[in-house]
């Protein structure tokens, strides 16, 4: 069974860094895309970052760029998030996912697997 495990999360002041990383076992982990999505309180779930099944194509939310960084590790089937420049309205529930395809998406309905989420809170 797939499973998308997340750490790294926690209470950073104002213009600080986290990293959050995920640790996935997925069948043919190297082959799919993955994303962060985060769901601040009262809010929707958005789309954070997608990155592609090699690493080499990315995307990122107009609200990050800039600041976060997706990267991934197929050969210990994990995938980072480095969050820099941290306001508070980044405080949210970050989330791990993964597609059942090789390119990059922007929409959640679109990835298969999710992780249970870290929470990242950033102090003003």
């Amino acid at each position: 069974q797939a499973q998308l495990v997340e750490s790294g999360g926690g209470l950073v002041q104002a213009g600080g860094s986290l990293r959050l990383s995920c640790a996935a076992s997925i069948r043919a982990f190297s082959n799919v895309a993955l994303g962060w999505f985060r769901r601040a309180p009262g809010k929707e779930r958005e789309f954070v970052a997608s990155i592609n099944w090699r690493g080499d194509s990315t995307a990122y939310a107009d609200s990050v760029k800039g600041r976060f960084a997706v990267s991934r590790d197929n050969a210990k089937n994990t995938v980072d998030l480095q969050m820099n420049s941290l306001t508070p309205e980044d405080t949210a529930v970050y989330y791990c996912a993964a597609r059942a395809l090789s390119l990059i998406s922007m929409y959640s309905t679109q990835y298969l697997y999710w992780g249970q989420g870290a929470q990242v809170t950033v102090s003003s």
